[in-house]
């Protein structure tokens, strides 16, 4: 018989019954990995590995000046968790609202919630964490009903 996960809801059933594993990650041996955005770089942490796929955690950290916004997107997953450590990210949400992150604040954003990243300053850095490790990223129009200029929170 073959024991090998036949679909994707398989290989989390599957991936959810393995025991997760002790992480160290120290800086000095945590690798850069390539992410969603061109204009950062990504240090991951060790988790998605640890815990088979059930968590995602790395630093973000800008390489250059933000260009361009984002432009509007969701996220296929079931949370995501930033935490700012330096610089500055200006956020537009589907709310109506804008925001302004920078060193100590957070944000975590529901599944699906549409949003769009309109300045990232160079010296950007943050911890992101998501549920489950692999995240999906849906571009999406902006909102009709937001009005044109946003509540600043």
């Amino acid at each position: 018989m073959n024991n090998i996960p036949q679909n994707n809801q398989e290989q989390e059933e599957d991936a959810s019954a393995m025991p997760m594993e002790l992480l160290r990650a120290f800086a000095s041996q945590t690798p850069y990995v390539q992410g969603r955005r061109v204009f950062f770089k990504y240090r991951d942490l060790g988790l998605e590995k640890a815990t088979h796929g059930r968590m995602r955690a790395n630093i973000s950290s800008s390489i250059e000046g933000m260009t361009e916004p984002t432009g509007w997107h969701y996220h296929e997953c079931d949370m995501q968790f930033v935490y700012s450590i330096k610089g500055t990210v200006t956020i537009e949400f589907e709310d109506g609202t804008v925001s302004t992150f920078g060193p100590g604040d957070a944000f975590f954003i529901p599944p699906g919630m549409k949003h769009n990243e309109i300045h990232i300053s160079p010296d950007r850095e943050a911890i992101e964490i998501s549920l489950p490790g692999k995240i999906g990223t849906v571009p999406c129009d902006r909102p009709k009903d937001l009005p044109t200029v946003l509540r600043k929170v």
